[in-house]
């Protein structure tokens, strides 16, 4: 009797926990092979201006290619464009991309193989001096905003690629000849993904091999003001046809990003459709040091989702889209009212947002929830098989002994 009532207990707990594992293992197990080369193409005569680049990486599937372009030619942008071929390849004519002479001097070939692209480009920093501390834009007065900083006309570094275990990160940072940025910098670092995982740095968002990162900060900028806070613009540019729109999401789960039960996407979709094809993701949070602890965390928030009416000024969209492409543009914004610490307080500020084709990837219980549920869940069952068992146990001893229990 002792041994049936282990196998039910074993039994129990081998579904319960194998279920636990089940969910453990239901990763995506998809790969791209990547490759990175930097200004494809370029040959004598043809030269960049100083501190311009064009970084293509490349996601080569099994029937499909996705390439991701960076470029820091004007506002800096980040090109993804997908194809349903794995010979498709990147062409620029580099006199007119150089020039900025005409649309079309950076293309993917075959055209006929391309099945959707669209581009993010980073278009200005906002500064504005929260004297109410409300740590809100919209709520703020258009005296307190500052002359915004125009990406298109920062001086950039060269572009630096390094590869780190097959993923490639992409770095640039620049600034304007004022004395804000004197001793400062925005910078932007873009990474690629051969397969499913998470940064081991915070926010550890979950990304997957249709997946690009990038990672954004300002350091050491000098504040307009005391009570000066940040925020950040940028546009999507994609083909006509499609429509964008923001989600938020709620989780239960805060193991990976402390403190952080939801997640924002920006997501396109064809016109009078819910599929969706391309995403910009992040989660509601910032950083206030580049080593940041609990504290250092502060919460962000964006703005309305707005259509603008010409593409900005980036040297990679203006070379790519030939058509009358469709813009979109929102602000992110750094802090949380009555927050005692502004951007003087640290002179940092940093925020990550995943670039991608797809339905964006879904955050995924952490190994310690799953534990914590298989054993909430199992413990239970247990003692409910374990006190069924022990009665059906006494019912067969009282029957076999000809003993009836007084009621």
């Amino acid at each position: 009797m002792s041994t049936f009532k282990a196998n039910c207990v074993f039994s129990v707990l081998f579904i319960v926990f194998g279920a636990a594992l089940g969910f453990l293992g239901n990763e995506d197990k998809f790969r791209r092979k990547v490759s990175v080369e930097l200004n494809p193409g370029l040959t004598p005569p043809s030269v960049l201006p100083p501190g311009v680049g064009l970084v293509h990486v490349r996601g080569l599937g099994l029937n499909d290619t996705l390439h991701f372009l960076l470029c820091n030619s004007g506002a800096p942008a980040l090109l993804m464009v997908h194809t349903n071929s794995t010979e498709s390849e990147v062409h620029v004519k580099w006199p007119e991309f150089i020039k900025h002479s005409s649309s079309g001097s950076l293309s993917v070939d075959p055209p006929s193989s391309v099945q959707y692209s669209s581009a993010l480009v980073f278009t200005r920093v906002w500064e504005y001096d929260d004297v109410n501390n409300t740590a809100d834009p919209q709520q703020t007065a258009e005296s307190s905003f500052y002359p915004p900083y125009e990406l298109q006309n920062f001086i950039w570094s060269d572009l630096t690629v390094s590869v780190n275990q097959s993923d490639p990160t992409v770095k640039l940072c620049g600034g304007e000849k004022t004395e804000s940025f004197l001793n400062g910098s925005l910078c932007l670092q873009f990474s690629a993904f051969e397969s499913v995982g998470r940064d081991k740095a915070w926010p550890s968002l979950h990304h997957n091999a249709n997946s690009s990162q990038l990672h954004v900060w300002l350091d050491g900028v000098t504040p307009q003001g005391n009570s000066s806070r940040f925020a950040l613009e940028f546009q999507s540019v994609g083909e006509s046809g499609f429509e964008g729109r923001v989600d938020i999401l709620s989780s239960i789960d805060d193991e990976y990003t402390p403190s952080i039960f939801k997640v924002s996407q920006w997501v396109a979709s064809p016109v009078n459709s819910s599929g969706v094809w391309g995403y910009n993701q992040w989660k509601p949070v910032a950083y206030r040091k580049p080593e940041p602890v609990f504290e250092d965390a502060t919460p962000c928030k964006h703005s309305q989702l707005v259509s603008v009416n010409r593409i900005p000024q980036s040297g990679l969209v203006q070379a790519y889209f030939t058509d009358d492409p469709q813009t979109y543009g929102l602000n992110i914004s750094f802090g949380i009212a009555k927050d005692p610490v502004f951007y003087s307080n640290t002179k940092y500020v940093s925020w990550t947002v995943l670039v991608g084709l797809g339905e964006p990837p879904a955050d995924s219980f952490s190994t310690l929830i799953i534990a914590i549920i298989a054993v909430g869940l199992g413990i239970p069952l247990v003692i409910i098989i374990v006190g069924g068992v022990f009665v059906w146990i006494r019912k067969r001893m009282s029957h076999s002994s000809g003993y009836e229990p007084i009621n």
